[in-house]
């Protein structure tokens, strides 16, 4: 049997017409994720296995898809996110005083673990070289990690010059690694006779057994200052800000979760920061000619 011209036209439009209720039901734009990355300061596969359980917590807390976004150096991180291609960076003092700066104050420190009120670099060397101090290095080759680092390059560099040597004049080479571990590797290896660097990842390393003490070992420890934090852009909605900044404190070692991602972050617990903090690496930045 035929059907009615006329029914089969009505049941076309409202056909039509329930699709379009139906797209008009959703959002007209898909909510964007969270970009995330991290300023390189360990190998990319050991960056990416430290942020998966802290992205999949960020999702529950935040409802929005959490994307890793990784970067080749330093430079590249203050670009991201000044330049709004990620959300979030995690960022070493001396990385978040460029992107301060290079924004013009338009990037927000949220938090920092409680560690970097008082972070420390650490210096090493071959386990039977000669050097024990930091005087001891005239005349020596010396590796740093990135040029944009603050432990493994800044605050060992203003303490050097604290102590009357300037590494550019005084050590017979000056090296950068590109990241922490890179600069352990490159003193165990004899490439160089010293090295420093970010002293939580030195000491993950020799606690992993990772590091062979009838190679390498620590000289020297410098004094205290403050290091790395989690930023944003001063355009996020600060309802999404404020949101993003409590998922970190909330996190606590008394949940299996909250336990793997600050074991991962090398945190104890996160603390709100702000942008006075790194007043003094900016000063350090401006004395050693690097800002």
């Amino acid at each position: 049997m035929s059907s009615n011209p006329a029914s089969s036209r009505r049941r076309a439009v409202a056909l039509a017409v329930g699709g379009l209720i139906a797209l008009g039901a959703r959002p007209a734009t898909a909510q964007q994720p969270l970009r995330v990355t991290a300023i390189p300061d360990e190998s990319p596969t050991e960056l990416a296995r430290k942020f998966a359980p802290l992205g999949r917590y960020l999702e529950s807390r935040l409802g929005v898809q959490v994307e890793w976004t990784p970067v080749n150096d330093y430079a590249a991180a203050v670009e991201a996110l000044i330049n709004r291609k990620v959300d979030l960076a995690w960022f070493g003092g001396f990385t978040f005083v460029q992107a301060s700066v290079r924004s013009g104050g338009q990037v927000v420190p949220l938090v920092q673990r409680a560690e970097d009120q008082n972070f420390r670099s650490v210096f090493i060397t071959g386990a039977s070289s000669g050097i024990h101090a930091l005087a001891d290095l005239k005349g020596h080759t010396l590796s740093f990690g990135s040029q944009s680092s603050t432990s493994g390059h800044l605050m060992p560099r203003s303490f050097l010059l604290q102590a009357g040597i300037d590494p550019d004049r005084d050590l017979r080479r000056v090296s950068f690694s590109g990241a922490h571990d890179a600069t352990i590797a490159a003193v165990a290896g004899g490439k160089v006779d010293a090295g420093a660097l970010n002293i939580s990842v030195w000491e993950k390393l020799v606690s992993e057994g990772k590091v062979d003490p009838n190679q390498v070992r620590a000289f020297y420890t410098t004094p205290t200052f403050y290091d790395y934090n989690w930023s944003v852009s001063a355009t996020m909605p600060p309802a999404m800000r404020e949101k993003l900044r409590q998922a970190f404190l909330d996190l606590t070692p008394d949940t299996p979760e909250g336990k793997e991602i600050l074991n991962l972050q090398r945190a104890s617990r996160f603390i709100p920061t702000r942008p006075e903090n790194y007043q003094g690496i900016e000063a350090a930045a401006r004395s050693a000619g690097l800002l």
